[in-house]
């Protein structure tokens, strides 16, 4: 991706707005336009990546520790917040449409309109879950 076209690449240059709510010389974090709720907050390192595994493990480690600084700041700030979600979409198939790593944190509340719809009562089988993990542990070394 052309760094020039990043939408967040161009907030960080301030050639673009946004809402601010932290910065350092690592990561920025700023609200969303498209909020879930009130608060909608990206964490977004200041590196372009375009997914997780592209940063490095310090840089990842931060961008969740900022988070969870975000989240005590929503649960403190007034907003309406009974309960917070982090989501990172990694990916196209994941819902990343911006392709510059990011993390959401957004508070959560009785009723709020934010759905995960999935089937939760899929139950496989011992031997299926061991070869899942047995090849993803295979992988984890190599990553």
């Amino acid at each position: 991706m052309d760094l020039d076209a990043c939408i967040f690449c161009t907030i960080f240059r301030r050639e673009s707005p946004a809402s601010w709510i932290y910065e350092d010389e690592r990561v920025g974090v700023i609200l969303t336009i498209e909020p879930v709720n009130a608060g909608h907050a990206l964490v977004i390192p200041k590196v372009h990546a375009r997914r997780l595994a592209d940063l490095s493990e310090v840089d990842g480690q931060y961008m969740f520790t900022v988070a969870q600084r975000t989240a005590a700041a929503l649960c403190a700030s007034g907003l309406r917040c009974e309960g917070v979600n982090l989501f990172l979409a990694d990916g196209v198939a994941a819902f990343q449409s911006v392709h510059h790593v990011h993390l959401h944190v957004f508070p959560r509340f009785k009723g709020d309109p934010f759905k995960i719809d999935a089937d939760w009562h899929v139950n496989p089988a011992r031997d299926e879950l061991d070869a899942h993990a047995s090849r993803i542990r295979e992988a984890f070394g190599a990553a």
